[in-house]
């Protein structure tokens, strides 16, 4: 049987068709296992070393390089993020109410995702929020939690806007070359090795994204309106989509699992201090507790929410936020996109944490939690 029709019959028998799981404490990596295809067409299987576009993780790592930029001075947690725009960026609904930096990380801003937040390299994404579609209309600034991903683009443009720098090339800088990382937003920053070890992510047994064939990609971004992929195009806070801030990041899993590690630890790990431990308790701080109407949780999968982390087993009603189902208390995120679901938890009572992927998930509910039965299998503690 050939690699495309074995991934077929994985996705027929409910089986992802990669998953790798990486367990870890304060001193490193303990176990880690790996099964199935990084890549179907080439036959290649995924390795402990496999980097993999991690969704929505992103958003925990790029709070990090906000958080550097905080305490370099050059961010304002609570100012308001039009001064660093260089535009009014307000709530049409709630024109006198600002928004800021804590609001963004915390998904409290009143923005939605009503309106694409995947723009087009030469994209305006003033234009694009000038429209009232893209608000909340209900609820003010900070009074209600809504996880939106637009979010994560306008904390980008403020980072780029406030140092100048291009967003992958920013991230580079604050986290991931201090921490010596095989990890890039996007393609275009990573080295050719590091591509040569990308996942290819399916759905139903179809290519969704990332088939690359292990070779750099021709675009690494959406191209512009016009089909060009000049990144010279590029200019400071126009487009913060443009890197995907919040989900574009491509990491192996030890690499996560060294995440982890530096928030479990207070900002410092292997012997690089990269945030204090004030910075580190103020993102895993929740900054929003759901208390029954204070936000949408969907299916209840997040309660609690601090900068950019989230917090699991909420105990109020309708929350289903604990795939681990041990009621234990842990800080990190999950990833939702393209087919894979991935995790990066941390039990700071125990000293230990998780970071998982798996590509091409069925969609199978869990038994006791809003996360899918793969989830709960590989957040087991």
């Amino acid at each position: 049987m050939t690699p495309l029709l074995l991934l077929a019959a994985a996705a027929a028998a409910a089986q992802p068709a990669a998953t790798v799981r990486v367990t870890f404490d304060k001193n490193g990596v303990t176990s880690v296992t790996n099964e199935g295809l990084a890549d179907a067409a080439a036959n290649r299987a995924v390795t402990p070393d496999s980097v993999v576009r991690i969704a929505s993780i992103s958003k925990l790592v790029t709070a990090i390089g906000v958080m550097r930029l905080v305490e370099a001075g050059k961010l304002n947690l609570d100012a308001d993020v039009s001064r660093y725009l260089g535009y009014t960026f307000r709530n049409p609904a709630f024109p006198d109410t600002p928004i800021t930096l804590r609001l963004l990380l915390s998904h409290r801003s009143s923005l939605t995702d009503t309106i694409d937040y995947v723009l087009p390299l030469d994209g305006d994404m003033r234009k694009v929020l000038a429209d009232p579609k893209a608000w909340d209309a209900e609820h003010a600034p900070g009074t209600y939690f809504r996880y939106v991903n637009f979010n994560f683009p306008v904390i980008a443009a403020v980072m780029e806007r406030a140092t100048g720098e291009r967003f992958d090339r920013l991230m580079d800088r604050l986290v991931i070359k201090p921490l010596k990382l095989k990890a890039c937003y996007q393609w275009d920053t990573c080295d050719d090795a590091t591509i040569a070890k990308g996942v290819v992510l399916y759905r139903a047994g179809v290519v969704t994204r990332d088939d690359n064939h292990g070779k750099r990609p021709a675009c690494p971004v959406t191209p512009a309106s016009d089909g060009n992929c000049d990144l010279s195009r590029w200019v400071a806070g126009r487009n913060g989509a443009t890197f995907a801030p919040q989900s574009g990041l491509h990491i192996s899993m030890p690499d996560l699992a060294k995440i982890g590690r530096l928030l479990m630890l207070g900002g410092k790990v292997d012997g690089v201090r990269l945030l204090t431990p004030a910075s580190v308790k103020m993102m895993t701080t929740p900054a929003w507790n759901y208390d029954g109407a204070n936000g949408d949780i969907g299916a209840g999968w997040a309660c609690s929410y601090g900068l950019g982390v989230i917090t699991t087993a909420n105990p109020t009603k309708g929350c289903r936020d604990d795939p681990f189902r041990d009621s234990r208390p842990r800080f990190g995120h999950l990833g939702d996109a393209y087919g894979l679901k991935s995790g990066l938890f941390v039990d700071p009572a125990r000293g230990v944490g998780v970071a998982y992927f798996a590509t091409d998930v069925p969609n199978e509910p869990g038994t006791k939690s809003a996360y899918t039965l793969t989830e709960e299998n590989l957040a087991r503690p």
